[in-house]
């Protein structure tokens, strides 16, 4: 049986979702992390996606991005980062096979108050998880540029959507 085909809302932000194959950690150390961040700022400057918060945590990883350009650059734009991503890990780690749980989720995402209370919960994920006692004691998340201020080149500044 075929899948349904993605829902693309114009102008919508999308909560995008992945996680490790049967749960499995896909971040082993602090290098894969920033090799995974330095893929997500290549694949927005070359398929056109915002990104306004992510997280990333040991087993899945969450994107709040916009694609202006249409679902033709989020798809690239997750395609490219996750394939280049899973072929760095299996030649890292010498292995093989899929590294991802099935196709990405995405959620499409409309609402002014929705959206910012979603941040929060991307960005609170470590906590949640018992990782760290604050959101800016976790690298790997939006938190710390979005809230206070630090620099961060992946990261757009979050536009609410006006219905």
């Amino acid at each position: 049986m075929a899948r349904a085909p993605r829902l693309f809302v114009k102008n919508a932000c999308y909560h995008i979702v992945v996680r490790g194959n049967q749960g499995r950690p896909v971040f082993m150390d602090d290098v894969d992390y920033g090799y995974y961040l330095k893929l997500i700022h290549k694949y927005k400057l070359k398929y056109g996606c915002l990104i306004y918060g992510y997280c990333l945590m040991k087993n899945h990883v969450h994107i709040l991005l916009e694609a202006p350009l249409g679902l033709k650059s989020m798809s690239s734009f997750m395609h490219g980062l996750n394939q280049s991503y899973a072929m760095m890990l299996n030649k890292k780690y010498n292995q093989v096979g899929h590294i991802w749980q099935n196709r990405y989720k995405n959620f499409v995402v409309l609402k002014d108050d929705y959206l910012i209370n979603l941040v929060s919960y991307i960005e609170f994920n470590p906590l949640r998880a018992n990782i760290v006692l604050r959101p800016e004691d976790y690298q790997w998340s939006s938190y710390s540029a979005r809230a206070l201020g630090k620099q961060n080149i992946i990261l757009d500044e979050l536009k609410l959507i006006l219905l």
